[in-house]
């Protein structure tokens, strides 16, 4: 098509076999849009084409991804807010009969498959390396794992009892994503070959982290939920019948690195100058800690 259609929020610039979609910046933009930037989506990867009538007159140009298509939006799985849905283009109403035309246009542009479930990601998920912080732990993932590294002062015992984890992509079997806009957000790592994955409490559950009031906003941990679906999605599996080592043997190593155990010393002080640890609560956990070593 080769051209641009400009809405409140985004442009859309419309290419032979794509749509890249520029979220714009703005204070009242979605937090979510401007951690994107922009997004190339493949016709193929759309299952249709919506035009309906939006709020205080504007019209609202809705293209649905086709199940599986988009690792976003199946780590989404449902729960975005309307306004934070980036397949939505918002325009004043004036500009219906454009819109309306866009639609068609990309409506004949729809693959052969549009009515069928993607059999793999067609939309790229977000580059790691990423990172957020969760209420009890701050989440990292380099590409080819995720590492969770527990907060003394937000970790359960159960989490802490296990030390800091590491999930090498091709051991995960997918992710689960729980918005922090609701009661109880999460994101929990389902583990190849576990018993019984994603059952339990998150708070207990070594292999996910917590969100809390300011902790893992939609805006960093599902980009962050995405990439690493995508990455499990990708990934062949080493040694799928393999029997899986305990979380807690596979991560101790990890508790024993003297860079980390300095993290840990240094944010005890902090907390120790903030009047939050007494002496003896900071000297028994300094302790403990230089002992790992």
């Amino acid at each position: 098509m080769g051209d641009v259609l400009a809405g409140f929020h985004a442009v859309w610039e419309f290419d032979t076999d794509s749509v890249l979609i520029r979220f714009e910046r703005g204070i009242r933009r979605p937090k979510l849009f401007q951690a994107l930037g922009e997004r190339r989506i493949p016709y193929e990867a759309l299952s249709s084409v919506e035009l309906s009538e939006g709020r205080r007159g504007t019209v609202v140009l809705h293209a649905v991804p086709r199940p599986g298509a988009d690792p976003l939006m199946e780590a989404a799985n449902g729960q975005l807010k309307e306004e934070a849905d980036p397949y939505r283009l918002v325009l004043p109403a004036e500009r219906e009969t454009l819109a309306d035309f866009y639609a068609d246009e990309l409506r004949t542009a729809l693959g052969p498959d549009a009515k069928e479930p993607a059999e793999r990601h067609l939309v790229t998920a977000p580059e790691p390396p990423l990172h957020f912080k969760a209420y009890d732990g701050k989440a990292s993932f380099d590409g080819r794992s995720v590492a969770f590294r527990w907060f003394w002062t937000g970790a359960s015992s159960a989490k802490w009892k296990c030390g800091d984890q590491t999930f090498p992509v091709g051991e995960l079997a997918g992710v689960e994503w729980r918005s922090p806009e609701v009661f109880n957000g999460y994101l929990r790592l389902l583990e190849r070959g576990a018993a019984e994955p994603g059952k339990g409490e998150a708070d207990q559950d070594p292999a996910a982290v917590v969100f809390g009031l300011g902790y893992g906003p939609v805006h960093e941990s599902l980009p962050f939920a995405a990439a690493v679906l995508q990455a499990v999605r990708a990934a062949e599996p080493e040694q799928e019948s393999a029997e899986r080592e305990p979380v807690c043997r596979r991560a101790g190593d990890a508790r024993r690195d003297p860079a980390d155990i300095a993290d840990r010393i240094r944010h005890l002080g902090e907390l120790h100058d903030a009047g939050l640890l007494t002496d003896d609560e900071f000297s028994m956990k300094k302790a403990e800690l230089l002992a790992e070593l």
